[in-house]
């Protein structure tokens, strides 16, 4: 698959994931999944404990976010996964 990169402001965005996945790019993945991890849950804690509704919908929306986010870098890995198979 030819990789077109796209230059931005912010740097080089790629439309597809590379084929090949380096450790240095694996260990990022991991800690990505991790961070989403944390956040949802401490939202989750949060939100439970909290005596404000606007508060407890506010934190079940980022809680939500950060599921999704973990949700999608999983189906992304595991369509990977699958491709390597």
């Amino acid at each position: 698959m030819d990789q077109q990169p796209m230059n931005t402001s912010q740097g080089t965005v790629y439309q597809q994931p590379p084929q090949v996945i380096t450790t240095k790019d694996s260990l990022y993945i991991n800690d990505m999944l991790a961070w989403n991890l944390n956040a949802m849950k401490k939202c989750h804690f949060a939100a439970a404990h909290s005596q404000d509704p606007s508060i407890r919908s506010m934190l079940d929306r980022c809680g939500q976010m950060h599921q999704r986010h973990y949700e999608q870098l999983m189906s992304h890995l595991q369509k990977h996964t699958m491709q390597q198979s």
